[in-house]
């Protein structure tokens, strides 16, 4: 697949959507396809802080997990590589705007029930919960942020891991070659 895309050596490709829709598997496959490393933002931030992100967002509770967050994508720079963020990026447009400079930013959209079946309680997985919102509230609140910020959206939970890498491998193709 990678020979078929031209992509400028100066981007990157990042991935944005809620906890479940496929970041993690996909940012690999993708990079890849396009011959690039992958970088996973919580990674980075559970480097820095020596923990999981669960371990982190306990001691450092939500407002703090966001802002350690938006610090580390706001601060990543990197050319020819597929970024992987966490799903509560949505929540800076500090972050976000750092994304967008650094190329295109692909939204990985789940439908609601599975969102719901693929994380069940969320625990265990550093979920940032807004006060008062459930997880079908959390969902409902992020949407349109991932939407503002997209320049393409793939509904990850209708194709395979493969068909959605070539999706995006088209659409890089349509939009760089």
């Amino acid at each position: 697949m990678s020979t078929a895309v031209h992509i400028p050596e100066t981007i990157c490709v990042s991935l944005i959507g809620m906890a479940g829709a496929g970041k993690s598997t996909l940012a690999p496959l993708l990079a890849h396809a396009l011959g690039w490393p992958h970088m996973d933002t919580d990674q980075l931030v559970e480097a820095y802080m020596g923990g999981s992100l669960q371990e982190i967002y306990d001691a450092a509770g939500s407002e703090d997990f966001l802002a350690l967050e938006e610090r580390t994508v706001a601060s990543v720079a990197a050319s020819r590589m597929v970024l992987s963020t966490g799903g509560s990026v949505a929540y800076s447009p500090r972050a976000m705007a750092r994304l967008r400079l650094l190329g295109p930013v692909i939204w990985l959209r789940i439908s609601l029930p599975t969102f719901l079946a693929r994380v069940g309680k969320a625990d265990n997985r550093g979920f940032v919960r807004r006060a008062g919102l459930d997880l079908a509230g959390i969902y409902a609140e992020r949407q349109p942020l991932y939407a503002q910020a997209a320049d393409f959206v793939v509904d990850t939970d209708l194709h395979s891991p493969e068909e959605c890498v070539r999706t995006v491998m088209d659409w890089l193709a349509a939009h760089y070659s």
